[in-house]
């Protein structure tokens, strides 16, 4: 009792201090501690600084270059609402609950969806300041920055330095292998950036002249689909993108 009480005044904390930083909307507030409570009160303070590993860099991360960020029509700057929180943090949210039940390979799993996390952000956040101009994981042709499946070293290399980070504090508080979650979150990262490409809804703002991912576009104009499936928004792919990252570390610790 007195575990889950801690539990609920840290996560409530943690989503106050994000709100505030405007890193959160409201919904999104309320969605972190909902994710938090779960997180803490099953997995304690090592699933904690599981999800710290993920949740403090990005959104440092989220800060830096924001003005070159803003420059490219960046749609993924904005706070994060309850959907974008639970389509990271979910997945991980419901594997370090099962592995308070005694399975223990699914606590390696909640390692693996928070890497896969924490690679995507990291590719986003500083591929995005890259000089060179993305390209189609799938095609290879030259792509806006921004747009989901688009990728640039500089990108890989951050989002691989975001699964070690998630892996390294992973082990360090024995929740899992180092490389079966690093493992999980570059197979993450690589899945969300292949239905980024792919199945993921690319559309087409008429009154800016731009593709865009959001239905309206953020200037308020309804848009128009030019490929992949309607329903599957970024949200969606992030949260695929976790359940492969967890999947895959969990089989590495079973294995």
């Amino acid at each position: 009792m007195m575990q889950l009480a801690l539990a609920t005044a840290l996560a409530g904390a943690v989503a106050l201090l994000a709100y505030r930083a405007r890193t959160l909307t409201v919904g999104g507030a309320v969605a972190a501690f909902v994710v938090g409570t779960a997180v803490f009160g099953a997995g304690g303070w090592r699933a904690a600084a599981v999800l710290f590993a993920f949740f403090i860099p990005s959104a440092v991360l989220s800060r830096v270059g924001s003005q070159r960020k803003r420059m490219l029509g960046d749609e993924k700057q904005s706070p994060r609402n309850a959907w974008q929180v639970f389509a990271n943090g979910g997945a991980a949210a419901i594997c370090v609950v099962a592995a308070s039940r005694g399975f223990a390979p699914v606590a390696a799993a909640f390692a693996g969806a928070f890497a896969a996390a924490s690679a995507d952000t990291w590719g986003t956040e500083i591929g995005m300041l890259s000089r060179r101009t993305p390209v189609s994981i799938l095609t290879l042709r030259p792509i806006a920055a921004g747009l989901s499946g688009g990728v640039t070293l500089l990108g890989c290399i951050a989002s691989a330095g975001g699964a070690v980070c998630v892996a390294l504090t992973a082990w360090l508080v024995h929740l899992g292998p180092f490389w079966g979650v690093a493992l999980g979150g570059f197979a993450g990262a690589l899945a969300d950036s292949l239905l980024g490409a792919s199945l993921q809804a690319l559309r087409w703002c008429p009154r800016c002249g731009r593709e865009c991912e959001t239905e309206p576009h953020s200037c308020g104009t309804p848009t128009v689909l030019r490929r992949g499936v309607a329903w599957i928004a970024n949200d969606a792919v992030n949260f695929i993108a976790t359940i492969c990252g967890a999947l895959v570390a969990g089989a590495a610790a079973w294995i």
